[in-house]
């Protein structure tokens, strides 16, 4: 089944002086010439990114976007009138995101997360209003799952989270190691499921394998520092986050142990290698 503001891997029809026709249950679409792959002949399957063009008319490309229906995605706006806002999606068409799809008025150069979406007439816009399109509840996800975060705002209470592209989560700033943006991809696990379905993401993998890691993370700076890092007790948190992506209090936890396993030494001006 055709899948406009996808790519779906068409037969070619014919050929003409103007480029290809590609056969579809809507009829033949188009492939313009400067798009078509050298070699194609009637009866060959291409891919092919199908849209609708100013004139309401299926065109199909070779060249590929950003973002397809359905995705979310960090777009730069190029452009914006009276329409709206008009973001590089890698296509020569600009991709709208109308006035009522703006959470605020959207400037020229600015980055924006937006979800991919087909209108009511069936032409490709984005939308910045992420949350409407998530999915309520979370199914088929359990605590401990490894799972790909989509950063898109910022709150109070921390970071809030597009996971697997499909449900919305938090990341609670203690759980925040590091400075991240909107648009800043990550991989995640899922920490709890809430009754009401929310669901509480962190980046820490937890019990003993959050343990191994944190050992590896100060052991891998250490010996590509030479040996020796000035941190410790009263390093602040936010250099322990950048240096070792954990909080103080793993960080202290972790040297401690690797003091026990007599790996390092703990000096006034840091912690060096044995």
């Amino acid at each position: 089944m055709l899948q406009v503001g996808r790519v779906n891997i068409l037969e070619v029809k014919k050929l003409s002086a103007i480029g290809i026709y590609l056969a579809s249950e809507y009829g033949e679409i188009l492939m313009p010439t400067k798009y078509v792959p050298e070699g194609v002949y009637p009866g060959a399957e291409v891919q092919a990114f199908v849209y609708l063009d100013s004139e309401d008319r299926l065109l199909a490309t070779t060249l590929k976007p950003k973002a397809q229906v359905g995705d979310f995605a960090l777009l730069r706006v190029k452009d914006t009138n009276e329409v709206g806002a008009f973001l590089d999606w890698g296509l020569e068409k600009d991709l709208l995101v109308p006035f009522s799809e703006q959470v605020r008025p959207m400037r020229v150069g600015e980055d924006h997360v937006v979800r991919v979406y087909l209108d009511r007439s069936e032409r490709i816009a984005a939308s910045a209003k992420v949350s409407k399109f998530l999915e309520p509840r979370a199914t088929g996800l359990k605590p401990g799952d490894e799972v790909d975060l989509l950063f898109y705002d910022f709150s109070d209470l921390g970071a809030k989270v597009i996971i697997n592209g499909r449900w919305a989560g938090l990341l609670f700033k203690s759980e925040l190691f590091g400075t991240y943006q909107v648009g800043a991809t990550e991989k995640g696990y899922v920490a709890k499921i809430r009754d009401d379905g929310k669901i509480d993401v962190t980046l820490r993998k937890g019990g003993v394998q959050d343990v191994a890691a944190g050992k590896e993370s100060v052991l891998g700076a250490l010996r590509d520092n030479g040996g020796f890092l000035a941190v410790g007790d009263k390093s602040s948190p936010e250099r322990i986050a950048e240096l070792f992506r954990m909080s103080k209090k793993s960080f202290k936890a972790t040297i401690g142990n690797l003091y026990k396993d007599g790996v390092i030494e703990i000096l006034p001006d840091g912690i060096r290698l044995r």
